[in-house]
Parts: structure tokens; C-alpha cells; sequence
């Protein structure tokens, strides 16, 4: 099965693409989708078909997005907000089942607490893809924990 995990962003979004085969996970590919418009509206178009051109060319099975941050600058939630709208737009509009993991959830996934520093999860990454280097940037080795994320939990029986 290909899971693809994406972490949003109204600037960048990270995506992750890996192959669950049974015990084994594989990494296929991983990147960002980056816009440099100071206009939001265009920033979140050029995300969208960069998303949609991924999702296109890699024909995952299901994709895992990173669920809702809760901060205390409503600023901030309102544009991460915006950027998971998005996401969640272009992934539904190629027809894929969509799963959403909260933060801590993939932090504990991969790196065993929810409060791992995005080196710690970066450095799991590698490690439970078997990669000689670490993911980069952070966009996507955050993309590629939320597609582990999701393998460990569709593997466990009864657990959503």
C-alpha cells in the first residue's frame, strides 16, 4: 500500500510517499511544494497544484495529513487552518481516503514521545526507513513520520 503523508503549510508543504508491504516500510519519495507569493490566495493555488501534481504522478492509496495545531495565537491557527484546507481540498478532489493524525500522535509514533523535537523525529525517520541520510528538509521528514504514523496505526486492529 502507498501512503502518502503531507504536512501543511501556507508557505511550504512537505510530502512523503512510502510503500507499506506487510512488516516492511520503503520510502518511494519525499520533497516540498513551496510558494513565494506574498498574496495568500496565490501561495494556496500554487500549493494546490503542486499537491495535485504529486498525488498525479505517485497514485498513492490513501493519504495521512497532519491534524489541526492548537496554539494561542489565533493568527496562527487561522492560517494553519487555511493550509489543511487546502490539503485536504486537493487530496479528496484526486479521489483519496484521507486520514488525520494530530502532532503529538506522530511525534509518539515515531520517535515514542509526543513531544519529540523535530531533530528526534527527523533522526527516527531515517532510521525506520533504513536512509543513509536524514530526510530533508524538515517539511518532509515530518510528512514521511505522518505516512509511518499512519502504517503503525492501520496495522493495529480496532484502532482509528
Amino acid at each position: 500500500m502507498k501512503i502518502l503523508g503531507i504536512d501543511p503549510g501556507t508557505r511550504v508543504c512537505g510530502y512523503g510517499l512510502i510503500d507499506a508491504d506487510g512488516p516492511r516500510i520503503r520510502p518511494i519519495r519525499s520533497g516540498t511544494v513551496r510558494s513565494k507569493s506574498s498574496v495568500l490566495a496565490r501561495r494556496l493555488k500554487v500549493l494546490y497544484d503542486g499537491l495535485v501534481e504529486v498525488i498525479e504522478e505517485s497514485q498513492p492509496d490513501v493519504a495521512a495529513v497532519e491534524g489541526a495545531f492548537y496554539g494561542t495565537n489565533a493568527r496562527t491557527a487561522i492560517k494553519i487552518g487555511e493550509g489543511r484546507g487546502m490539503v485536504l481540498l486537493a487530496v479528496t478532489t484526486c479521489g483519496l481516503e484521507v486520514h488525520e493524525y494530530a502532532p503529538a500522535m506522530v511525534k509518539k509514533a515515531v520517535a515514542g514521545t509526543g513531544r519529540a523535537q523535530k531533530s528526534q523525529v527527523q533522526k527516527m525517520v531515517a532510521r525506520i526507513l533504513d536512509l543513509k541520510e536524514l530526510p530533508t528538509p524538515h517539511d518532509a521528514s515530518d510528512a514521511l513520520a505522518i505516512a509511518i504514523c499512519h502504517c503503525h496505526r492501520m496495522r493495529i486492529p480496532g484502532v482509528k
